[in-house]
């Protein structure tokens, strides 16, 4: 019983609105799973803008204006819509004071949180605040004082953050979501053999997990058990209607 038995990868982006939404919808299915003590869950690098800013001068709202050819009122709409979603799932979004930013940075450090076994702690932290805090994670210092919040050595972060390390393993993650056929985050692969697109109802991550537990043996091909285009983030941007 102390085998790993399910392993779940999810690449996704830290400025995804969706990505936090599927997180934790995945979680609730988790603790309504009968075996969520063998499931590993592992995060993926996926950066929706690499062209992005770092320090992020960009409102989101005007970001989004400019993508889809909009107003800003009309984004703020939209993202208002986003926001319902996250409540659902007790999450608060503030829209209103985020800004587009480049997320390389946070990636090596989620990178380097693996290797430390505090991944899944480092993630939360990120899309925390990014989307509640508003705060820039793409600024160094924000950076390595969320890394200490899990228990990170901040001299050894600024260490890793000021030079180029772990930048191979964000990119060998971007190629193997290209090798996937990945277009937009979030995307949850079990076990390499079923992919879910989008942030998914917690009921469908659910009844993959159950398939996925009896089949665990069964080899075959990955396979998209869901989809949902309005539910996840692309080029840059998110569906959002």
């Amino acid at each position: 019983m102390g085998c790993v038995m399910i392993k779940i990868e999810i690449w996704s982006d830290f400025v995804c609105p969706f990505c936090y939404i599927g997180k934790r919808r995945l979680e609730q299915a988790l603790e309504q799973f009968s075996h969520k003590d063998q499931v590993e869950v592992v995060f993926r690098s996926f950066e929706l803008d690499p062209n992005a800013e770092k320090q992020g001068n960009v409102a989101i709202h005007e970001h989004l204006a400019d993508k889809y050819g909009i107003s800003v009122d009309e984004a703020k709409q939209m993202t208002a819509n986003v926001a319902k979603q996250a409540e659902v799932v007790g999450l608060s979004f503030r829209f209103e004071t985020m800004k587009w930013l480049n997320t390389f940075d946070a990636h090596r450090l989620a990178q380097y949180a693996r290797q430390q076994g505090k991944l899944n702690e480092m993630a939360e932290q990120l899309f925390y605040a990014y989307f509640t805090a508003s705060e820039s994670i793409g600024d160094h210092n924000v950076l390595v004082r969320l890394a200490e919040k899990v228990g990170l050595d901040g001299e050894e972060v600024k260490r890793v953050l000021t030079g180029d390390h772990y930048a191979e393993e964000v990119r060998s993650d971007e190629i193997e979501a290209s090798r996937l056929g990945v277009r937009g985050v979030p995307f949850f692969v079990l076990n390499r053999k079923y992919a879910i697109s989008g942030a998914q109802p917690t009921e469908v991550f659910l009844q993959a997990l159950n398939k996925v537990w009896q089949e665990e043996q069964t080899p075959s091909p990955l396979r998209t058990m869901a989809t949902n285009d309005n539910g996840q983030c692309a080029d840059g941007s998110c569906s959002v209607e």
